[in-house]
């Protein structure tokens, strides 16, 4: 095995952990938050938090590395448009994320007192949510747009 089929491996590798935890971790909320359940939504949201920190943390990590790597082992120029607006993106959703990681970890409080005492889910838990949510939608719709991106290539003249 060569070092470049390595790295673009390992860089398809974290892409997808990237985006299957995600999505897996918008649907496990969803289907959590969607029941009320203040135990079901502690339960749920405390196994997200450590899934967003064990595989999701460590991938934002190491992406950009895999990604660097790759580039200077193929020769491309991390001044190619793509490339550029890539980044601009992962950046851009990580500036989504980050806060994400500590509204679900306040949910997970706030479910697991409602929990301890038999008390329905909180206001603040609903706004956070919604935010929560809202904050997905574009996060997931620039995953997509990266994917594109490191698959098409496309020659991008304003930033060439």
């Amino acid at each position: 095995m060569n070092a470049v089929f390595l790295l673009h491996w390992l860089h398809v590798i974290g892409a997808s952990v990237l985006f299957g935890t995600g999505i897996g971790i918008a649907f496990f909320m969803l289907m959590a938050h969607r029941t009320r359940s203040p135990a079901f939504v502690a339960q749920t949201a405390g196994v997200v938090v450590i899934a967003d920190y064990l595989f999701t943390a460590t991938a934002v990590v190491l992406q950009p590395v895999t990604g660097v790597l790759l580039a200077e082992a193929v020769g491309w120029s991390l001044q190619q448009g793509w490339i550029i607006a890539s980044v601009v993106l992962y950046v851009l959703v990580g500036a989504l994320w980050l806060p994400v990681v500590f509204m679900q970890t306040r949910m997970r409080d706030l479910a697991r007192r409602s929990q301890a005492e038999g008390s329905a889910l909180p206001p603040e838990y609903y706004r956070l949510f919604r935010v929560w949510f809202a904050f997905g939608i574009p996060a997931f719709i620039m995953v997509l747009a990266i994917f594109w991106l490191m698959i098409a290539k496309p020659q991008l003249a304003f930033l060439d």
